[in-house]
């Protein structure tokens, strides 16, 4: 699994394709991509277009909350994988655990048939908190790969990256700029210049010296190419705790448990 990805939350059917067309063409080999983005069959396109052998492209996509359940999760990998035209997918992730329809051990199971099946070559989950986790190491035979989870400066998530850790999951940053909101941070802005970098750049350094899988989103080819620009420098210890003075626990999504209540 590639360290940097693409996100294209938002990003419309009409435009994805040229969008991660420029980011494969910049280098990314990682898409990340959902149902509820509603631009499956262009990002499938994309792929097909840029010549790049499919099996070079670690591919994502998620079920959203209306297809939780068992058989319903089943048929929602088959609408995905039929828009983005292949026959399976890297990654495949419950999109949120959304408690309070309490389908979300149902939705796993359907996941572990999927990677049994080889449609899925690995699953994990994104806005899970660590009980949600817990819950099904209780209840179900696979730990997830990865959990995708709203990370940054101001919410390092410092609980759910230690439990992946002790289990051995990959944690994933959405929204790694707190949708570009960091970013005019001044403490951001100072620690960047001294490495003559953006502040983009920096956080995205930051991410990956935390271990973190990160998936910067932009629509723009400049800042797609400057995203992944980022493996000739490295911060010092002096920078990584300048940033987590940063911690404030604001959220630009909404807390897992309160999703879709």
């Amino acid at each position: 699994m590639p360290q940097i990805g693409l996100g294209v939350y938002k990003v419309p059917e009409d435009e994805v394709v040229d969008v991660v067309l420029t980011a494969l063409e910049a280098g990314y080999r990682h898409i990340d991509t959902a149902a509820l983005y509603r631009n499956e069959a262009g990002v499938g396109e994309a792929i097909r277009r840029s010549g790049i052998p499919r099996d070079d492209i670690f591919l994502t996509t998620k079920v959203w909350d209306d297809d939780h359940g068992y058989d319903a999760t089943l048929r929602a990998f088959d609408e995905s994988a039929r828009l983005l035209g292949v026959d399976d997918v890297d990654l495949y992730l419950i999109h949120w655990p959304v408690p309070s329809r309490d389908l979300y051990v149902e939705t796993w199971r359907a996941l572990e048939r999927l990677h049994a099946d080889g449609r899925a070559r690995s699953i994990g989950v994104s806005n899970f908190h660590p009980h949600h986790l817990q819950r099904l190491a209780s209840e179900s035979d696979t730990v997830p790969a990865v959990n995708q989870i709203e990370l940054h400066p101001w919410l390092p998530q410092e609980a759910s990256r230690a439990y992946a850790r002790t289990h051995g999951i990959v944690t994933e940053a959405w929204s790694p700029f707190a949708r570009g909101k960091v970013l005019s941070d001044p403490v951001l802005a100072e620690r960047a210049a001294k490495y003559g970098v953006t502040p983009a750049q920096f956080l995205v350094r930051w991410h990956l010296q935390l271990g973190n899988v990160v998936i910067p989103k932009s629509v723009t080819p400049q800042r797609i190419r400057s995203n992944i620009d980022v493996f000739d420098f490295e911060l010092d210890l002096e920078d990584l705790e300048a940033v987590s003075r940063l911690e404030s626990g604001v959220r630009t999504g909404q807390d897992p448990d309160e999703h879709g209540a």
